[in-house]
């Protein structure tokens, strides 16, 4: 027998369902809110602070974060060429975004769904220094509901650039190896204002997971990702063909190894010529325009925000997907 329910059951019914379920869910989420460190002092470019890192071996460690760091580097100390490698490795639309790269998160969505795997991140550079500063790495719903109200919180108290400053000197990039200033020395022995644009993409080709894209164990994984990264930075005009070409056949050397012993692990850069663009990806002196641009004005070096006739977005005139996360990379970003 169908039993009718009367508009005023249902009315009731729904106000139930969303008592029970609303109202918590407003409760726990206000609790989170008021439960989270404060993020004003971050403002100050003279602030220096201690958080906690962890080593390749899983233990706590002491950081400091701020000029008492001796390998601190100041946005305007780091080269352009690393700056933009990393946001055009990490998070395009940076300059863009209010914090949280929707457009990002739908693409990840779409393809876990598709392949029943983690297997696309979406963080962005905010998001991740929110977790960097301030969170674990477990992946829970409430870690990730703190990442962000804590990633809206740096985003209306700081300005991009001090964002970007932050993240780049509290990056991983090896063991105990945190931020670009202490990885330049690292990796090539010198100062952070003296890499190369090779350089520059071979640092951020790592950020993914560095424990895992480690050029001492997969030199041939970190030279293709910054092979792409570099053809990304091309098409994105921030470099010139000739910069492009250059940077293609100069072979980072990591401290501790020797060029022989490199030219094993990626015998095919062995007086390699540059690869010809042609015509997978043809330059254009169009300007690249964000997907969706935000209220935040792009900052000069990423050019202005200009449309392109022939092209619906960035991606579209890029190589067929540039930055691909490898399966074996951590997940969850």
């Amino acid at each position: 027998m169908r039993i009718a329910l009367k508009p005023r059951h249902f009315i009731f019914a729904c106000t139930v369902v969303a008592v029970t379920t609303l109202v918590p869910l407003a409760a726990w989420l206000g609790y989170i809110s008021l439960s989270l460190p404060p993020v004003d002092f971050l403002a100050d470019p003279a602030v220096s602070f201690r958080i906690s890192v962890l080593d390749w071996e899983g233990n706590s460690r002491p950081f400091t974060v701020g000029p008492a760091n001796p390998h601190w580097t100041p946005l305007d100390g780091a080269p352009q060429s690393l700056r933009s490698a990393v946001v055009v490795a990490e998070d395009f639309n940076f300059y863009h975004h209010r914090g949280v790269d929707w457009f990002e998160v739908w693409e990840a969505v779409k393809r876990d769904v598709r392949e029943r795997r983690f297997a696309r991140g979406a963080s962005t550079i905010s998001q991740q220094l929110a977790k960097n500063l301030f969170l674990t790495r477990d992946r829970t719903l409430s870690r990730k509901a703190r990442e962000l109200f804590l990633t809206r919180r740096l985003e209306r108290t700081l300005s991009k650039d001090r964002i970007l400053e932050l993240y780049l000197n509290v990056v991983e990039l090896g063991p105990l190896v945190y931020g670009v200033g202490h990885a330049a020395e690292h990796y090539f022995g010198r100062p952070l204002a003296d890499i190369t644009l090779r350089e520059s993409t071979f640092l951020a080709a790592m950020l993914p997971g560095p424990r895992v894209l480690d050029p001492r164990r997969a030199m041939d994984r970190v030279m293709e990702r910054s092979d792409r990264i570099l053809a990304t930075l091309a098409r994105a005009e921030k470099i010139t063909e000739d910069q492009y070409r250059s940077a293609l056949l100069e072979l980072p050397v990591p401290r501790g190894m020797d060029r022989d012993e490199l030219l094993k692990m990626v015998p095919e850069r062995v007086a390699v010529a540059p690869p010809v663009l042609e015509p997978e990806v043809t330059w254009t002196t169009e300007p690249i325009m964000p997907r969706h641009p935000g209220p935040d004005p792009i900052r000069d070096e990423f050019g202005p925000a200009k449309s392109s006739p022939s092209s619906h977005g960035w991606r579209d005139l890029l190589p067929p997907p540039p930055l691909e996360k490898d399966p074996r990379l951590p997940s969850g970003r």
